[in-house]
């Protein structure tokens, strides 16, 4: 299977390749605007050759928060599409589990702030999650994981770590700290930026699941990192 995955897109809506799943992880306009998530539905279903299609909201999208959103009756029949808010789907018997919220942070900007808290108040959030999800897709990342700003903060949710712990996930998929793309395998035994990888007593196969910070957009918002394609 094919996943293609990306997230903040912030107004710019590349040519994609196509395959079998295309998660977007959320900040899906430039401004915020009404029209702009008319251009973003668009682009999602009617120009990406995708079997399914799954995105969730990030903190720049206000207008979801307040309003919802919806794919209008009609759009790309031929390509199922789904918007995830602490809810799941399925795609060829892989559970899959989409959730907005992150950590709220010193300095965001007020027109930032959608599905923001502070840490300690997600935890109902993560609870959500049910245990044999194989796909967890969360706008921010874990505390630890891909999360390091230039500023040298770890911005990711400590109460996320905590939840996936006790998960047994194949791909967790986020963006948010736009500095911090990339992907490795995370056991989370400890907390640490994306560690030397734990392997298993064969020294063969990483332990733990992948994770991917799949941020379309670099630190000034410069369209410079491709998506991540993945087989599984």
């Amino acid at each position: 299977m094919i996943i293609d995955c990306i997230a903040d897109l912030h107004g710019n809506y590349p040519k994609l390749d196509g395959g079998d799943l295309l998660i977007v992880a959320g900040d899906l306009t430039a401004h915020n605007e009404g029209m702009e998530y008319i251009d973003f539905l668009e682009w999602l279903v009617l120009e990406t050759k995708y079997r399914k299609k799954i995105f969730i909201a990030g903190n720049h999208d206000v207008l979801i928060e307040k309003h919802g959103i919806k794919i209008p009756a009609g759009y790309g029949e031929e390509y199922e599409t789904e918007y995830l808010c602490d809810s799941g789907t399925e795609f060829e018997g892989l559970k899959i589990w989409g959730s907005p919220w992150t950590p709220w942070f010193h300095g965001v900007h007020p027109q930032c702030k959608a599905f923001m808290k502070s840490d300690s108040q997600l935890s109902k959030h993560w609870e959500k999650i049910p245990l044999d999800t194989d796909i967890l897709i969360t706008h921010g990342p874990p505390f630890g994981m891909l999360d390091k700003t230039t500023h040298g903060i770890y911005a990711g949710s400590k109460l996320l770590a905590d939840r996936l712990l006790k998960l047994k996930l194949k791909l967790h998929i986020f963006g948010h700290i736009h500095e911090a793309y990339g992907q490795c395998h995370q056991a989370y035994e400890t907390y640490a930026n994306c560690p030397d990888e734990i392997f298993d007593e064969q020294n063969t196969s990483p332990i733990g699941h992948l994770s991917i910070n799949c941020s379309y957009v670099n630190e000034r918002y410069e369209p410079v990192n491709k998506p991540i394609r993945i087989e599984i």
